[in-house]
Parts: C-alpha cells; structure tokens; sequence
C-alpha cells in the first residue's frame, strides 16, 4: 500500500469515492484548496481510499491551538477489510505532526473505526428548535440597539466579534482563513449586526427556509453577543418574526444563549453532532494551551499510544509559576490510554469517568491536578461541520 498526499490529478478518483460514500452532490472545481490538503492511499495502482485533512484553530483555555479537522474518509468499496483506512490514519498522525497541528478532530459516522486510532468523543456540534411563543416571552433589552444588515467593511469586525465569544467557548474554531473565506456570510439571507463603540457588539446570521410546520423556519447559523443587551436585542429581533414563521431553528455558537436567556421549555428537540478529539502531540499540545493559574504542582504520567510513539511512555506534567508544561521522565504513576487525551485535554471528562471507561490507572490523588487543570470547563463546543 502506498500513501501520499493528493494532488489535482486526483480529483475524479476522490470524487467517485466521496460520492459513493457520501453521496456528494457535485464535482468541485479544485481538491486542493488553501487550508486543506488530503491523502490517498493507492492498492494494486489505483486510488483504493483517501481522506480530507481542514487546517483549524480550536480554543482551549483561551489560546488557540493548532487544530487539523478530518472529514471525508472513504475506502472503495471493493477494497474494504485490507486496513485502508486504519493506514490513511496512522499516515495523517505523522501528516498532521508534521505541519504542526497538535490537535485533531472528527465527526465520527463509525466510532469504533477512530477510537482505535486514539479518537474519543470530546464535545459537541448542536441546534436547538424554539417554537416562536417561546421567543415571545424572553425579557425585552432595557436598552435598544439600532440594528442595520452587514456590509462588506463589517467583516473583520464581525470576526473580532465572534473571537471575543468564541475564545471563552472551550472548542470553538477561531474560523481564521484560508479555510474559512468570512465574505462567505454575505451570502445569508439575514445578515444583522449591532454596531458598538468599539466594532460591533453583536451579530446574526440566518437563512429563511422551509419546515415542517405551515410556514416554515428561520435557520440561525450565528446569534453571537458580547454582552447581556446585546444578546437580548438579538432574541428580540428573532421574536418579531412571530406570525410569520413556525419556530426559529437556532445552531449553539454560545450556550449563555439558550442556557441562561432564551425561553426554554422543559423538554425542547435538540440536535446534537458529537465530535471526537485527538491529541496529536501532546507536549505540543499543552504548552499552546491556556490553562488556569494553579498552585506549583506535578503528577507523573504514562503515556499508552502506540499510533503516536513520539509522545508515548513516561511524562511529567509540571505547573510552575503559571505555567504548565510536558517533560519526558517521571514515575509514571497515572496511565492514560491514548483516548483519554481528547476527553481530558478538552475538559469532556473527568479522571473519575476516564477511570470508569478503563482509560485511565492510577491513585485518585495523584490524578487530581489534571482535574484542577480542566475540570471545571464546560461542555466543549464547535459551530463548524466539516
């Protein structure tokens, strides 16, 4: 088997596989784009599986960590049961270390298949469907923002925006280009912003759609707001939609959104898109981190991962002075399997629940400072499919 990185002159092979597999509607122009590159794997001559390898930052602790996102892993189906994809994902561990992406993450359609590369479920992708009456009882802003659609000059400020959000959201993208083109929002059909002093201080992207009601659906991809006024304007905003919508179809970017403001009821539909989480290099991967201020302490780590033996085996995990770091060395008194990386890193779960999933070994206590590290993140978040 032969791996390598795809080229343009593979775009009809990738093309046939992704359409089998994904059913993908149509051809693009180019396969490699800035901020995205892949790999195929070649049997026998040909192109038997490939997968797509998204250039990403994702938030952790405030700080941006280099983030690869894989998506489209196809293996043509004649080919299957001769570890195709198990060899495209060993490849794209090396891949990923190698242009400095210390993280990676996944929508997983088959579980089993990442978990046994060192993928685990580590946060969550979701939408929330809030009938209008529900809108309608939201308490109305003390103060009222004047609104006016987007312009082409809102772009970097309505980036700014978004990262002044999103960096307190533990997983959020920080949707720098080149993989994220921000003229793209443009192209909404409801594009709000509520200029501030200082840039904006909130925006919301939507598109009008049908549902399964008689008069259909605003689709909200965005509502972000940097404080408690402006969020407030922008539920208003959506509540004047009454009588001519059945409900407001709203993506999570900000959970103080729906948690702590919207009119929720009791027992609301929610979708959820689970997404894994793989360290790829963890020395790396701590020190892009921010991680909270602790008293000096260390906790001797073993590192069980052998698809990434570059950072497997005996570690010390050491905050000094403010800072955390990764040094090799140590008794190895806590164990952790490759999966419980992910689930840690992002603040998912705790060493009590690793220890219950049989990913973690080890003495309660000497445990307790990666709790105190990440323990008290909440739910880990994305608002971007790939």
């Amino acid at each position: 088997m032969h791996i390598r990185e795809f080229t343009d002159d593979d775009l009809d092979a990738v093309f046939r596989l992704h359409k089998i597999a994904f059913n993908a509607p149509q051809k693009p122009e180019r396969l490699v784009i800035p901020g995205r590159r892949g790999l195929v794997a070649e049997l026998d001559g040909q192109v038997a599986g490939t997968l797509v390898l998204n250039e990403y930052a994702q938030f952790y602790g405030g700080a941006a960590v280099p983030m690869a996102g894989v998506g489209g892993v196809a293996v043509d189906g004649a080919m299957r049961g001769r570890g195709v994809a198990n060899a495209l994902l060993d490849a794209a561990l090396t891949n990923m270390r190698e242009h400095g992406e210390v993280l990676s993450a996944l929508y997983a359609t088959v579980p089993t298949l990442y978990r046994g590369r060192g993928w685990e479920r580590s946060g969550v992708l979701e939408w929330i469907e809030i009938p209008m009456d529900r809108l309608l009882v939201v308490p109305k802003p003390s103060e009222r923002i004047p609104a006016r659609p987007a312009r082409e000059s809102d772009l970097a400020a309505l980036h700014e925006c978004y990262l002044e959000v999103a960096r307190t959201v533990d997983g959020m993208l920080d949707r720098r280009p080149p993989r994220f083109d921000p003229a793209k929002v443009l192209e909404m059909d409801v594009v709000t912003v509520l200029p501030g002093p200082d840039g904006l201080r909130g925006y919301l992207t939507a598109r009008r759609e049908t549902g399964d009601g008689e008069l259909g659906c605003l689709k909200v991809f965005d509502l972000v707001a940097v404080d408690v006024e402006a969020q407030l304007n922008l539920l208003a905003s959506l509540a004047s939609w009454a009588g001519t919508l059945d409900a407001v179809d709203l993506r999570i970017t900000d959970p103080a959104t729906v948690e702590l403001l919207a009119g929720t009821p009791v027992g609301h539909p929610v979708r959820t898109r689970p997404w894994m989480l793989r360290v790829v290099d963890l020395p790396a991967a701590v020190a892009a981190r921010g991680w909270p201020r602790l008293a000096n302490a260390a906790v001797d780590l073993d590192v069980a991962d052998p698809h990434a033996p570059w950072h497997a085996g005996p570690h010390r995990l050491v905050v000094e002075d403010g800072t955390v770091r990764l040094e090799p060395g140590g008794s190895g008194a806590v164990r952790l399997h490759a999966r419980a990386l992910g689930p840690w890193f992002s603040g998912a779960q705790n060493t009590h629940a690793l220890r219950r999933a049989g990913l973690l070994d080890g003495d309660p206590a000497d445990a307790a400072v990666l709790d105190q590290l990440t323990g008290a993140a909440g739910t880990p978040r994305i608002a971007d499919f790939f």
